[in-house]
């Protein structure tokens, strides 16, 4: 069973908090991360703590607003590139280290996925002004949202990930014959540096590759190519010290995508029976990735299982998701922790990672 310590809550529980969640913004997981974001406000309230949501392409969320968003849920689709676009035009992310939202906080929850949120830059302005905030610092974000960066660095630490190739930059034909040489198929081409499966595509044929790479770059300026993994999708969350229980995945469709993750009742989500030796795997692989890519407070990576019982890591996630669908908060609960004390205990990990960062 995992649990905050009792220094962590008992100081909690006599010393509320000024906390700032840093949500939505104009990544292709905005819903994702305003779905996230507001149920770790309303759980940080119920411990005590005084919570401002502040979204960087809309500003302070009012209460009703909160409500509003909150009751809507993700949807089964992530916003258009359009919508994306116009909110970004205004985007107030150049002046939050100027913010009283983020100055005045004692600590910065940050529930955005994708983009700046979790691509390092949020995270290098909130190192720059001083405030504590959750998940990894800028240069473990900046590593772990860049999928052909993080796979160089997992295999040197000896985690196994499948090979994989990466689009020319230019846009320019990929030969299918070089592709199924070096990969055989199927394979899976996806953005890479974006999240929750945006852009994402399993190629069967060499006929689809030319139409499924340039699907996925109109999401990022870079494109993987990777070896199709069969087998078990899971999942290890790391929470402090602690490997939470490994959570399976089998969604209704044969690829865990968007709609799968964020519709309920789209994927069943329960903790996986493994045997004591491939979990004691599991454990190690994610703890290897979690320090290789020098990732703290909590994290999720994300496994393949083929056939065999030879875990294959796709990659890790430094602020996972937080939504009512989420895996990190099923597997906190599976291991005992409710999701108030789980928000409370990421805080906490936050302000202790942020003392011993400061000189003496």
């Amino acid at each position: 069973m995992v649990s905050p310590s009792p220094s962590a809550a008992a100081s909690a529980a006599t010393s509320p908090l000024r906390i700032t969640v840093l949500l939505g913004g104009v990544s292709a997981e905005r819903d994702v991360s305003l779905s996230s974001g507001l149920r770790i406000a309303v759980a940080l309230r119920e411990k005590g703590h005084s919570v401002t949501c502040f979204d960087p392409a809309e500003g302070v969320l009012s209460r009703e607003t909160e409500a509003a968003l909150l009751a809507a849920g993700v949807g089964s689709a992530p916003p258009s590139l359009e919508a994306l676009a116009g909110l970004a035009a205004r985007s107030l992310s150049p002046s939050l280290g100027t913010r009283p939202e983020i100055t005045g906080a004692d600590c910065v929850f940050l529930a955005l996925h994708g983009g700046q949120g979790e691509d390092g830059t949020i995270q290098a302005l909130l190192d720059m002004v001083g405030v504590p905030y959750t998940g990894s610092g800028h240069l473990a974000s900046a590593l772990a949202m860049d999928k052909h960066l993080s796979k160089v660095v997992l295999r040197s630490a000896g985690v196994a990930t499948a090979n994989w190739l990466m689009a020319p930059a230019d846009g320019s034909a990929l030969d299918p014959d070089t592709v199924g040489r070096h990969l055989d198929w199927p394979v899976v081409v996806k953005p890479s540096k974006q999240g929750s499966t945006v852009g994402l595509s399993i190629v069967r044929e060499p006929g689809e590759l030319a139409a499924a790479v340039a699907e996925a770059f109109r999401f990022d300026d870079e494109v993987m190519i990777e070896r199709f993994v069969p087998g078990q999708e899971l999942t290890v969350g790391i929470l402090g010290d602690a490997v939470l229980p490994t959570i399976e995945i089998q969604p209704v469709k044969e690829l865990y995508d968007y709609e799968c993750k964020y519709t309920p009742g789209m994927a069943r989500e329960f903790v996986a029976e493994l045997s004591a030796e491939v979990q004691a795997k599991l454990a190690d692989q994610a703890r290897r990735a979690f320090s290789a890519l020098k990732l703290r407070g909590y994290a999720r990576i994300d496994f393949r299982l083929d056939p065999s019982g030879q875990p294959w890591c796709l990659e890790a996630n430094t602020l996972p998701g937080m939504t009512p669908t989420s895996l990190i908060p099923q597997a906190a609960a599976a291991a005992g922790v409710l999701f108030p004390d789980l928000c409370e205990r990421i805080v906490q990990l936050a302000l202790a990672s942020s003392h011993h960062s400061r000189p003496s």
